[in-house]
């Protein structure tokens, strides 16, 4: 099943339920008005909404329309959490490679995670606004999952069940910030702003044998101005699987239903697929030339970010972004 939420009726968002082969919508008012409705009532909706999914798909859907990526919200236009894990180890090791620290090994059994902000959530076809370039500004390309209810101290064989829905991510990070702020110890704040989401959230069962051991297992494909950046592969090198990640927030809290938690940049071992932020190529260059050669993201720079299934069929629609540098209010 696939659900979106479309700018309209309110911050929520009004969900609508999207055909397979993105090209076609219906509203869902009766069933669910907003995500965050389907989600807090998910036993009770889920099934009807499935039953719309297949007759939208089968061309039976009442009240069916064009859907159109660009007016979509994220599928949670705000959330009650956001947290980003860092599942790909590769990604840590390599930035600290680069700075010359090493890699305590605790980091391989225990993940990084942070709280991001999630009041508000830009939408997948909107600009990334920043006041000032300099900051260093970075994609990342990740994926993520939506919560049900988590009790608190579930484990991760618990956890699995947990998971409602799978939908790409834009962690956004000013990477000159970052400094300053690990250094007083406390975590990332003013170096995190605000996330996107695809336009589509997707049922775990969407991808069939792609969903395995609560790992997606198909690559992430990013696009730098204009250009192929990565096509790193989410299922090779998760040293965290997602049920790992969302056992690791659940241990001394509970998860409300609509949590959202990320898997961190997908990254690979193997160099030839390339990366899903510029940090990553940046590192590389840095060990290699002894500095960086690839520039941040400028003003008007534009990226996407989108998954394909084994018929080359987009899974999510794309985040497609473009920088833009904005005045003080």
């Amino acid at each position: 099943m696939k659900l979106a939420s479309l700018k309209q009726g309110g911050r929520d968002g009004a969900l609508v339920v999207v055909s397979k082969d993105l090209r076609h919508a219906v509203a869902v008012p009766d069933i669910a008005p907003t995500m965050q409705y389907a989600m807090d009532h998910w036993s009770d909706v889920s099934g009807q909404l499935q039953a719309v999914y297949a007759a939208l798909n089968a061309g039976e859907a009442s009240g069916a329309f064009t859907f159109d990526q660009t007016q979509c919200h994220s599928p949670l236009p705000r959330a009650y959490q956001w947290a980003d894990g860092s599942a790909y180890v590769n990604h840590v090791e390599l930035v600290r490679k680069a700075r010359g620290a090493e890699m305590p090994p605790e980091f391989w059994h225990d993940p990084l995670m942070y709280q991001g902000g999630s009041d508000s959530f830009v939408p997948p076809h909107s600009p990334i606004d920043v006041l000032d370039t300099s900051w260093g500004v970075d994609l990342e390309g990740e994926v993520a999952v939506i919560t049900g209810d988590v009790p608190m101290g579930s484990t991760a064989a618990q956890t699995a069940s947990s998971i409602r829905l799978l939908m790409l991510v834009n962690d956004v990070t000013l990477r000159n910030l970052i400094p300053a702020e690990l250094a007083k110890g406390f975590g990332f704040f003013q170096s995190k702003p605000a996330t996107a989401f695809s336009p589509v959230a997707v049922t775990p069962d969407e991808l069939g044998s792609d969903w395995q051991d609560s790992q997606v297992k198909l690559p992430l494909t990013v696009h730098v101005r204009g250009e192929l950046f990565g096509t790193p592969d989410c299922g090779t090198d998760m040293v965290f699987s997602f049920a790992d990640l969302v056992a690791h927030v659940a241990k001394t809290r509970e998860l409300e239903a609509g949590s959202i938690v990320g898997s961190g940049t997908i990254s690979n071992v193997d160099r030839s697929k390339g990366s899903a932020c510029l940090v990553e190529q940046r590192m590389l260059e840095t060990i290699e030339h002894g500095q960086p050669k690839t520039p941040y993201l400028s003003n008007g720079d534009r990226v996407r970010i989108e998954m394909f299934d084994r018929q080359g069929q987009s899974i999510f629609g794309a985040i497609d972004q473009t920088v833009r540098v904005v005045e003080r209010p």
